[in-house]
């Protein structure tokens, strides 16, 4: 990482002020280990001290005109474009992620603050006829949308500065408070974004940044009566424990999956190839709509897997700083070690190798399985890795029925992306409707987003939806006002 050293706030963010805790910690690079940066850990008390700043941070942005806030965010991302290759120099350092890959992060947070900005302008309610109802003909209606108050927002490794945008752009935009904790491996964007919005003018208190442990700091914003909703993206089984642990809390998780693609032939085979090889390998897989699994019908199985493979194995791995450079290294040591024992198991119970299945230092190698079946848990467990399972088909119903099949054979059962290449317009509408996943994508990978959209899976890939505008759907509540005429 040749000795990149990042300046970063010296301290957690707390009621529009900078403090230090009694516990700092470094940050490491995921390829080579040299420290990056040091940070500030918050503690217990930290945790209240925050709830209780962004209670009043809330007092105050409640009041504010939706212009205000709408121009505070305006302001942030346009800053955050100024500062763009900071921000990328910092995903890369702190993430392991490749250059190129950082850069298109930054580019979409910009995108995802300015379409909060946008949908701050546009929170609105809806009239009720109340005249539908007998007895009600002079009574008239109305319902108008409201903050929650203070929402903790917990955020992944993986997009550190994306999806940390798409829980606080939102919230803010509708005009609630936060308290962020973001990842423990990756929290330094975190805490540069709460300089932007310091720098911007948002209230003392209205953002909090505190990092830490998920196990206690995240777990005591969970249980912390004082707020309002939790905000969470990771695995499905810390998922699952916040929800166990959240009460009646408000709660939207974006978890994991094992999403894949189906590839018929009559699509256009070079798009599906370069499609589900940026699919399968970006970001060395740890990406939740990671293209994890392929089903190839049979007529086309052994060209496409050929030159998948030969594209696979092209792939440049090693240092992320590099411009050259598409894989790079995992996370840290127990997700390598992780995705290496899905293949070796995988092979132990009769699965081909086609390439990859080793590490080169902390790089996990483009790895491609075939010869896999339902139930191993390279294909029905969420990998995280650079790791590719192939299936072939006959008929395209049957495709369906795999990709079905395939993501509840695990212990969870997943449902957030699909992607679907075919010019058979009759086939991509079966797809669409036939295919158990919050998202369909038809002639795309699975691994696609656009930040505006309604994004989100069924069962244990989540619950609730991202996007500014339908996120800020999650963060606000419905007021009814019924006026009676007759009085």
């Amino acid at each position: 990482m040749y000795g990149i050293s990042l300046s970063v706030p010296g301290g957690v963010l707390i009621g529009g002020e900078w403090r230090r805790t009694g516990s700092t910690r470094p940050i490491a690079s995921p390829f080579d280990g040299t420290v990056v940066a040091e940070v500030s850990d918050a503690g217990l008390d930290d945790v209240d001290a925050a709830v209780a700043a962004a209670e009043s941070g809330f007092a105050a942005t409640r009041r504010q005109p939706a212009h205000t806030r709408a121009d505070v965010l305006r302001r942030v991302a346009d800053m955050l474009a100024a500062r763009a290759a900071e921000f990328v120099d910092t995903i890369v350092a702190e993430a392991g992620k490749p250059r190129r890959y950082a850069a298109t992060e930054v580019q979409r947070a910009v995108q995802t603050l300015r379409f909060s900005a946008e949908e701050a302008k546009r929170l609105h309610g809806e009239t009720v006829p109340m005249d539908a109802v007998q007895g009600s003909e002079n009574r008239r209606g109305w319902f108008i949308r409201q903050p929650l108050g203070v929402i903790a927002a917990i955020g992944p490794f993986n997009f550190p500065l994306n999806l940390v945008c798409h829980k606080v752009g939102p919230a803010l935009a509708a005009g609630n408070s936060v308290v962020l904790k973001p990842a423990s491996a990756t929290p330094l964007c975190a805490l540069k974004l709460g300089e932007l919005f310091l720098e911007a003018g948002l209230p003392a208190g209205a953002l909090n940044v505190i990092p830490g442990r998920g196990s206690t700091v995240g777990m005591a914003l969970v249980q912390n009566a004082r707020v309002q909703m939790v905000t969470f993206t990771g695995s499905a089984a810390v998922g699952e424990e916040i929800h166990a642990n959240s009460g009646l809390k408000r709660i939207s998780l974006e978890l994991g999956s094992n999403s894949g693609a189906i590839v018929d032939e009559t699509c256009d085979l070079d798009v599906a190839l370069g499609r589900c090889l940026v699919g399968g390998f970006a970001f060395s897989g740890q990406v939740c709509i990671h293209t994890q699994r392929l089903y190839l019908h049979e007529s086309i199985a052994d060209e496409f897997t050929d030159r998948f493979v030969s594209g696979a194995q092209r792939l440049t791995c090693g240092d992320p700083m590099l411009e050259s450079t598409e894989i790079g290294p995992m996370i840290d040591r127990d997700a390598l070690d992780r995705g290496l024992s899905l293949v070796a198991e995988a092979r132990s119970s009769g699965a081909q190798i086609l390439c990859g299945g080793e590490a080169d230092g902390h790089v996990m190698l483009p790895t491609v399985v075939s010869s896999v079946e339902p139930d191993m848990k390279v294909v029905c467990e969420e990998a995280f890795a650079p790791v590719v399972t192939i299936e072939t088909f006959a008929d395209f119903d049957q495709a369906i029925d795999k990709f079905n099949r395939g993501s509840t054979a695990g212990i969870y059962a997943y449902g957030l992306a699909a992607g679907v290449f075919t010019h058979n317009v009759n086939r991509a509408l079966r797809a669409a409707e036939g295919l158990q996943a919050g998202n369909v994508y038809i002639n795309d990978s699975a691994t696609f987003r656009a930040d505006h959209q309604p994004y989100g899976g069924i069962r244990d890939s989540g619950v609730g939806r991202e996007g500014p505008r339908f996120a800020i759907e999650e963060m606000t509540d419905i007021k009814m006002v019924s006026f009676n005429l007759d009085s």
